[in-house]
């Protein structure tokens, strides 16, 4: 699996791995953010999570919906790490200042998000922390 990540990260210059946090439900996150990914044109590659609350999603898009799929992506509920929103402020303000030239170009992104399981966000509610 590494060596395909290695590939494919040598084949396309905007290759990005990511890390996210969210409060969603696991399985409910991960059923909208396929369905965005896919309704803006891109495709999920692959997707699962674990029962620790860690969900992975490799997905591609082509570079002339970047704005859309960030937008999703935090309409989603994601919070991205501060160099998740470096980075993908870099392809948007890349992908506009080259349309000409890259905008069929595709993007990769490795995106680990880290959910907190219901029970967990109950018990931080009880002792009255949210």
């Amino acid at each position: 699996m590494q060596t395909l990540n290695a590939e494919r990260t040598m084949s396309t210059p905007w290759a990005m791995q990511m890390n996210a946090i969210s409060l969603e439900e696991p399985s409910r996150l991960v059923q909208t953010l396929t369905g965005a990914i896919l309704g803006c044109g891109g495709w999920v590659l692959s997707r699962g999570s674990n029962n620790s609350g860690t969900i992975s999603m490799l997905f591609e898009f082509e570079r002339q919906v970047c704005v859309e799929i960030y937008s999703v992506m935090i309409a989603a509920g994601l919070e991205l790490s501060q160099s998740g929103h470096i980075r993908f402020t870099e392809l948007c303000q890349c992908t506009r200042s080259h349309m000409q030239d890259c905008d069929t170009e595709i993007a990769s992104v490795d995106l680990e998000i880290q959910t907190f399981p219901v029970e967990m966000m109950h018990g931080v509610r009880a002792q009255g922390i949210a």
